[in-house]
């Protein structure tokens, strides 16, 4: 659904913010910020129309369909700062350009179990920044890793080379992150695409977790056979979350930067662009904040079918000053026969 205007939206939004309010289970209470990182918004736009059509090639995963929507999504302040103490009705929702039939639940400052995957670029163009992001990989998982989460580490460059599965064991994933060497040309869309397909698609889980990603890399590619829409539509349908982190370090923001940008709009991650490549370390500390700040909407959408077909979401906090950041929407999924 393309928003054409402010008074179009409001109209909209109105009626699923009634719709919010009337379930919310708790009174409005005052936000909160902290300071770490600094968000921009997500365009509130269609999606592109080659995200809107699902790849035929790909095998659907077994599992139980349900009509159920887990939503995760962050608010900032103008500031960039993380906006916690919000309450459901303080939000408006749009699933294919409709408000949700109904809300089954509305939580702050998700702890849902992570499952994360540390993608390493090894190509040959990041060799002198390497060392770099090696350490700021083992020192994001130090910290971010809690009993209940799950991680793995992986390098690619023409290759994608998993150097550790998931495991909560830091010092497996230290030493498949020491293991990882530069070298060769960069498949950066190949990878992306095989990782979600292999890693997070396939997850099966007794519980509801949250997938993520944390891609290091110029975002240059000149290897792939996949192209960025076909890595972009296999992370919204392994449901999985991608933070960027450029090693660009130049003056200006290049191709690989745009690319890096696109890909983490789309699936409702934020791209870091570091001015040093000491700063590297910095984005991974951001990611972990940013991680343990956020909200989950579970909601059942309107005039949903088992179609296979993209379903685009428009998040908006009622208040002007918070800015809402998440996934741009999702494939249902299809039913069988």
């Amino acid at each position: 659904m393309r928003i054409s205007s402010n008074a179009h939206w409001a109209a909209l939004a109105l009626v699923c913010a009634t719709l919010l309010r009337a379930q919310a289970p708790t009174p409005s209470t005052q936000p909160t910020s902290t300071p770490p990182a600094t968000a921009q918004q997500a365009p509130a736009q269609q999606a592109p129309d080659a995200l809107q059509q699902p790849d035929q090639n790909v095998p659907a995963p077994i599992q139980v369909y349900s009509r159920e929507v887990d939503l995760i999504f962050t608010v900032t302040d103008k500031k960039g700062a993380f906006v916690t103490g919000l309450q459901q009705q303080n939000f408006g929702l749009l699933d294919n350009g409709a408000p949700p039939e109904r809300v089954v639940r509305f939580t702050q400052q998700t702890n849902l179990p992570l499952r994360v995957g540390i993608m390493l670029d090894t190509s040959s163009s990041i060799r002198q920044r390497f060392q770099f992001e090696q350490q700021a990989a083992t020192d994001f998982l130090l910290q971010v890793l809690h009993s209940t989460d799950r991680a793995f580490v992986e390098g690619f460059d023409v290759q994608t080379d998993i150097e550790q599965d998931f495991t909560n064991r830091i010092d497996l994933l230290n030493t498949g992150i020491s293991k990882l060497r530069p070298g060769g040309g960069t498949a950066l869309f190949d990878s992306l695409y095989k990782t979600c397909r292999d890693q997070m698609l396939t997850l099966q889980q007794t519980t509801d977790v949250r997938k993520a990603l944390v891609l290091v890399s110029d975002g240059d590619d000149d290897y792939s056979r996949a192209t960025e829409t076909d890595a972009i539509k296999m992370c919204q349908r392994a449901e999985t979350i991608v933070y960027t982190i450029s090693t660009n370090t130049g003056p200006s923001k290049d191709k690989g930067d745009d690319v890096l940008q696109q890909i983490s709009d789309a699936t409702g991650g934020q791209a870091f662009f570091p001015t040093r490549i000491q700063d590297v370390a910095q984005g991974f500390l951001n990611i972990e904040a940013e991680l343990r700040s956020q909200y989950s909407l579970v909601y059942v959408p309107a005039n949903f079918k088992q179609d296979g077909s993209f379903r685009t979401i428009y998040l908006r906090c009622l208040d002007q000053r918070y800015s809402v950041r998440t996934k741009k929407g999702y494939f249902a999924p299809k039913a069988p026969g």
